[in-house]
């Protein structure tokens, strides 16, 4: 008897993959991937960069799966996973700043260096205005960036958010609307 791995529940998955069968984590890997992808580019604005953390998102949570608390919503335990590798990646970027531009600027000119992200896909005025907003977006700060793209862009409810920000419903509000509020502001000077 064969189990048919689309029609099983995320849970069963993880316990299936658990259990040894990898095929059950390729299937949550096909459910989770887009969505994955999606909020880390938008939390570190490069799509290229995007790619490899995903698949690190992936294989971090493929060897704590055991971590994972089967009454949660899987799709919330992965965000987390996803956030922190992101935060990571922002972290590791900015002392490589530092570190690269220390010796060939002067110190005061550093904090003047943007991140200019390839925008090889803007033909059209519509992708450029895209661009425009994925980089306003990668300008907030990081608790309202990621209430804002688990909402808006991920389509999250709000209790789902909080879950996997593990904060109060009224702050994912708060967040919310402060990150709306401050990405009007940025693309106003951008």
């Amino acid at each position: 008897m064969t189990l048919e791995l689309a029609g099983c529940s995320d849970g069963e998955l993880a316990a299936l993959t658990l259990g040894g069968r990898q095929a059950a984590f390729a299937e949550i890997m096909r459910r989770h991937r887009e969505p994955i992808y999606r909020m880390i580019r938008g939390h570190i604005g490069d799509p290229e960069e995007a790619l490899d953390l995903t698949q690190d998102c992936f294989l971090a949570a493929f060897q704590h799966l055991g971590g994972y608390d089967g009454n949660r919503p899987l799709r919330a335990w992965l965000t987390s996973v996803a956030i922190n590798k992101s935060r990571d990646w922002m972290r590791r970027r900015r002392v490589r700043q530092i570190l690269t531009f220390a010796s060939a600027l002067p110190f005061d000119t550093i904090e003047n260096v943007q991140d200019q992200a390839p925008a090889v896909d803007v033909a059209t005025a519509d992708r450029a205005e895209l661009a425009r907003l994925w980089q306003a977006v990668a300008r907030l700060p990081a608790a309202l960036k990621e209430t804002l793209l688990l909402r808006t862009v991920e389509g999250l409810s709000q209790s789902e958010t909080a879950a996997a920000l593990a904060i109060s419903e009224k702050a994912v509000e708060t967040r919310l609307h402060r990150a709306r509020a401050r990405l009007g502001e940025i693309l106003e000077i951008i």
